[in-house]
C-alpha cells in the first residue's frame, strides 16, 4: 500500500476509464441486489428502482442501468438533501439514512430512499444511494381521492434508520404499523439497506484493487468529461427557443394544459414551464424534483444519448417552473399520482424539439403507464384485515420515429418493464382471461405508432374487488406528427358495457369482467407513403385490420 502521507501519483487516463467502468459495474450489482431481494412486485418484476454511487461531496458518479428515470434523476439530488440534514462530519461507519419526502426524493410517499455513507477506515469516501417503490405506505387505497400529502400515507423526513450498525427498531416499528402490508414493506426496507451495503463493499474492493484512498480525482474526471461531452453535443444543435403545449385528461371534467419553452444555447438546454396549469385539488401535482427528472430524461434520450448519466452530464440540462404550478407543486399538495403528469413531460419536451431537430424526434406516445392495481378479500366470505393489494405494470404504444415504427406495449418513457400476469394472478384472486396487442391502436403513418394492449380479467371468487383507474389518454390521444394519424384513445370499462372514463376506485361485482385497452402511439408521415410490404406484414400479424389496411393505407392485395 502507498503511504497515505505521501502524495499519490496522478492516475493515468486509461486507468480512469477502467475505474469509471468499474463504478458502473458496482452500481449495476447494487441495483440487481435490490431487485432480487425486493418484496414489492413492481420492483422485483418491473425494476421500479434506482441505485447509484456518489462522491464525498454528494455528486452522482454513476447510476445503474436497471431503474427508472423518475427514480434515478431525482436520486441525483437526494444525497445533497441528506448531507444538508446530517453534515458529513457527524456521520460514522454503519450509519444509514431513510426518507420518503416527495420534495427531496422521487415525488411521492410510495418511494422509499436510502443513503449509506461509505467509509475507508474512518474516512468518508462517498455514498451509496438507492430507492424503490412500495405498494402500500398507508393512506387512502383510492389513489385518486387524496387532497393533500398527509392523506397519502406515512411521511418520513430524513432519519437515521441504522446508527453505527445498530437498527433503529423504534423507527422500523413505526413503518410496520403504518402499512397494510407490514411484511412486504419492512422487507423492502431491508432490501434497500442490503443493496447499499453490497454497493459499498464492491466500491471498496475496486479502490483496493487500484490502490485508491479517495475518489476525488476520479470523480472530477467523470464529471468534467461528461459535462464537456454534453456541451459538445449541444454545440451541434440549432440555437433558439421553441414552444409547445399538451392537453391531458385531468379529472372530474377538468383537463390539464401544460406549456413549455425550450431554449438551446451554448451553455446547455433550459426548459421553462411558465404558463402551465396551476396546482390542482387532485393528487397528480408534481414536485419539481420529478419534473426535473423526466425533463432531463427527455433531453437525454433525444440529445445526450451515449454519455453516461451523472452529475456532470445532468448539469447542462436545467428546468424552471413558477412556484405553485402543477409541475412545481408546493407542500402539502397531493402528489401520489404525480406520474400522470410527470410521464407526459417528455412528449411536451419533444413537441418543442421536433421543431428544432425534426428528423430525430418521435410522435407522441401513450406516456403514462397503465398500471393494473386491484385489492380485495382473499376468501369468501371475506375476513376483515385479510386481503390483498396487488399491482402489475402494463403499457401502451410508443410514438413512431421519423425513420421507424414505434415500439408496441413498451414502458417508454418510464423504463419500467411490464410485469408478468402470472405473478399478478398468484398474489391475488384475480384471473386474467386475455392480454394481447390491441389491433389498430397504433396511429397510421409512413411509420406506424406502437400498439397498446387489450386486457380482460375478473375475480375468481364470488366477492367484489376494487379496481383503481389512474390512467391518462382516455380523452386526449397521442398526436401523430408530419401527417401521421393519432394513436387510439385508451379505454376502461366493464364487459356489461359500463365505461369508467374518470379516475377513481371502482367496485367490480362478482362475475363481472374488467376491460382495459391501453392507448397507442401516434404515427409519423402520410399513411399512403407506408411501404406496401410493411402494411402486408402488419395485416398478416393481426396488428391492423383489413378495414384499416384498405381505408387508412389504401392497401389492396
Amino acid at each position: 500500500m502507498l503511504d497515505n502521507a505521501a502524495p499519490r501519483p496522478k492516475i493515468s487516463l486509461i486507468d480512469k476509464q477502467v475505474m469509471w467502468n468499474r463504478l458502473l459495474a458496482v452500481v449495476e450489482e447494487q441495483a440487481q441486489v435490490c431487485q432480487r431481494t425486493a418484496f414489492s412486485t413492481i420492483v422485483r418484476e418491473s425494476g421500479d428502482l434506482a441505485a447509484g454511487v456518489f462522491d464525498a461531496k454528494g455528486r452522482m458518479l454513476a447510476q445503474a442501468v436497471t431503474g427508472t428515470p423518475g427514480h434515478i434523476n431525482s436520486m441525483a439530488l437526494a444525497v445533497g438533501h441528506v448531507i444538508n440534514a446530517y453534515p458529513p462530519e457527524t456521520m460514522k461507519p454503519g450509519d444509514v439514512f431513510i426518507h420518503n419526502d416527495p420534495w427531496m426524493g422521487t415525488g411521492h410517499l410510495n418511494d422509499i430512499s436510502l443513503t449509506t455513507p461509505c467509509f475507508l477506515g474512518d474516512k468518508l469516501i462517498g455514498f451509496l444511494a438507492c430507492n424503490s417503490h412500495v405498494l402500500d405506505i398507508g393512506g387512502m387505497q383510492d389513489m385518486s381521492s387524496s387532497r393533500d400529502v398527509f392523506m397519502e400515507g406515512l411521511y418520513l423526513p430524513i432519519l437515521k434508520i441504522v446508527s453505527g450498525g445498530r437498527m433503529n427498531e423504534s423507527l422500523m416499528a413505526v413503518i410496520r404499523a403504518n402499512t397494510r402490508q407490514p411484511v412486504e414493506t419492512v422487507g423492502d426496507v431491508y432490501s434497500l439497506i442490503n443493496c447499499n451495503a453490497v454497493g459499498c463493499e464492491r466500491l471498496l474492493d475496486m479502490m483496493a484493487e487500484f490502490n485508491l484512498t479517495e475518489l476525488d480525482e476520479l470523480a472530477d474526471h467523470v464529471i468534467d468529461t461528461s459535462y464537456n461531452a454534453v456541451l459538445a453535443k449541444v454545440a451541434k444543435l440549432p440555437k433558439g427557443t421553441w414552444h409547445s403545449s399538451i392537453t391531458l385528461d385531468g379529472q372530474g371534467g377538468e383537463p390539464i394544459t401544460l406549456k413549455a419553452a425550450l431554449t438551446i444555447s451554448d451553455s446547455g438546454i433550459h426548459v421553462d414551464y411558465a404558463g402551465s396549469a396551476g396546482m390542482t385539488k387532485h393528487n397528480f401535482n408534481v414536485p419539481l424534483c420529478y419534473t426535473l427528472a423526466y425533463t432531463s430524461y427527455a433531453l437525454g434520450v433525444a440529445i445526450v444519448r451515449d454519455v453516461p448519466n451523472n452529475a456532470g452530464s445532468l448539469a447542462p440540462r436545467t428546468v424552471s417552473a413558477p412556484e405553485g404550478c402543477i409541475v412545481n407543486a408546493l407542500k402539502p399538495a397531493a402528489v401520489v399520482s404525480r406520474h400522470l403528469i410527470g410521464l407526459m413531460l417528455p412528449d411536451l419536451v419533444f413537441g418543442a424539439l421536433r421543431q428544432a431537430i425534426p428528423d430525430q424526434i418521435p410522435a407522441e406516445g401513450a406516456g403514462v403507464l397503465w398500471n393494473i392495481r386491484a385489492s380485495g378479500p382473499w376468501q369468501s366470505p371475506p375476513v376483515f384485515g385479510n386481503g390483498f393489494i396487488v399491482g402489475v405494470v402494463t403499457t401502451g404504444g410508443m410514438g413512431a420515429l421519423p425513420y421507424r415504427d414505434g415500439m408496441s406495449a413498451t414502458g417508454f418513457p418510464s423504463g419500467v418493464r411490464g410485469g408478468p400476469i402470472e405473478i399478478f394472478e398468484s398474489m391475488s384472486t384475480i384471473v386474467v382471461w386475455r392480454k394481447e396487442f390491441r389491433q389498430d391502436s397504433g396511429g397510421a403513418g409512413a411509420f406506424r405508432g406502437g400498439l397498446g394492449q387489450a386486457m380482460e380479467f375478473e375475480n375468481s371468487i364470488p366477492e367484489t374487488f376494487n379496481f383503481a383507474n389512474i390512467f391518462e389518454r382516455i380523452k386526449y390521444p397521442a398526436l401523430g406528427a408530419f401527417g401521421g394519424a393519432n394513436g387510439a384513445n385508451g379505454y376502461m370499462g366493464l364487459a356489461s358495457g359500463r365505461s369508467m372514463p374518470d379516475k377513481g376506485l371502482y367496485a367490480v361485482a362478482p362475475g363481472e369482467r374488467v376491460l382495459v385497452q391501453s392507448p397507442g402511439g401516434g404515427g409519423v408521415g402520410d399513411p399512403a407513403g407506408r411501404e406496401r410490404h410493411l402494411v402486408a406484414r402488419d395485416l398478416e400479424y393481426g396488428l391492423i385490420s383489413e378495414k384499416a389496411a384498405r381505408e387508412l393505407y389504401g392497401y389492396t392485395e
